[in-house]
């Protein structure tokens, strides 16, 4: 029933943060599936450099397992002190498009 509730308000949301309960029974924090998460209309938040990484993080973590994508998230976001750093931070240490 939760599930036919989700979809159906769905579409009226600006965000979707999927947490994973596997994750939190492992004391994973925050247990965010980030690979399921998302913002929509992010292109309005961000700038096109930006984005641009962005998009790359997205596809460097959807080739991954959840955990392991999440893992890698938070060790590279404790090593920088700002967005704009663990943006630089990513953008230097993922591969080109072209590598995909």
């Amino acid at each position: 029933m939760d599930e036919v509730i989700f979809e159906e308000f769905k579409g009226t949301g600006n965000m979707e943060l999927r947490l994973r309960r596997e994750y939190a029974e492992k004391r994973i924090f925050p247990a965010i599936d980030v690979v399921q998460s998302g913002t929509r209309r992010e292109e309005l938040l961000l700038g096109a450099h930006e984005l641009a990484i962005m998009w790359k993080l997205r596809r460097v973590l959807s080739n991954m397992d959840g955990q392991q994508a999440l893992g890698m998230l938070l060790k590279q976001m404790r090593k920088t002190q700002s967005n704009a750093e663990f943006l630089i931070q990513i953008s230097k240490s993922t591969p080109n498009r072209d590598g995909f």
